[in-house]
């Protein structure tokens, strides 16, 4: 969507809020011994006092109300009665609903213990965030991002995973343009101001390619290599972009 009015921003922020909130909840919660159904549990409660939904289960009928993956999970993780262990790599994904406007963040966590190449990988996605966030101007084309976010990701010895990127968000989860990650010269869309995006790096130590697990959801790395996500909803504007969900933890 493109902002149009004060609702429109009033909205966003109100949703974006929740959205910073819930995913701050859930990194402070992850520790060993936790499951990742525990974590959902307490998202959903989050969720329903602040009179928000869901916008993956409403959308898409996703089962469960956070994407929650882990080491080799990529994305779209499913909840359910995987313990969370020490040094395990946890990439929380929150989509909400509230008001009709949808907001959407990600973050990485890793769980003490973890090693230095975990830490390297999660710093390599926020850090590839940070270069596409930087091109992210109104007058630019979307495709400068990706081509921002690949040359970091390589540079810092990592791997872009193929075929997922972010998206326009705002009235529902998935709106035009798609943002990859990665350079597309056939790209044409422009970035125009008061245009809502997300810029979402999935990075991976290993193989670029993503394999769907039999749960018709989760997609993990084919070589089982650990995997990091950072997302922020961001609107365009004629200087930086205004983040969201910045405040997220």
């Amino acid at each position: 969507m493109s902002i149009e009015s004060s609702a429109d921003w009033d909205g966003l922020r109100a949703v974006s809020a929740v959205v910073s909130q819930t995913l701050g909840l859930l990194t402070r919660s992850v520790e060993p011994g936790i499951t990742t159904a525990d974590l959902d549990r307490i998202a959903a409660r989050f969720l329903q006092s602040h009179g928000a939904r869901s916008a993956p289960a409403d959308v898409y009928g996703f089962p469960g109300t956070v994407l929650i993956s882990v080491n080799e999970e990529i994305v779209h993780g499913v909840p359910g009665k995987r313990v969370i262990a020490a040094g395990d790599v946890v990439s929380l994904d929150v989509t909400v609903e509230l008001g009709g406007y949808v907001s959407d963040a990600a973050r990485t966590v890793v769980v003490p213990g973890g090693t230095p190449a975990a830490h390297a990988l999660t710093a390599c996605a926020q850090s590839a965030f940070e270069k596409g966030l930087a091109v992210a101007t109104a007058g630019r084309r979307v495709n400068e991002i990706g081509r921002a976010v690949s040359s970091e990701v390589r540079r810092r010895g990592f791997s872009v995973v193929k075929g997922l990127c972010g998206h326009g968000v705002g009235r529902t989860i998935h709106e035009p343009p798609t943002v990859s990650n990665e350079w597309d010269p056939g790209e044409r869309a422009m970035l125009t101001e008061g245009l809502v995006i997300t810029i979402e790096p999935m990075v991976s130590a290993g193989s670029a390619w993503p394999v769907e697990e039999k749960d018709g959801w989760t997609l993990r790395t084919r070589d089982r290599s650990l995997a990091a996500h950072y997302e922020d909803t961001l609107v365009i504007t004629s200087g930086l972009p205004l983040i969201l969900t910045r405040d997220a933890a």
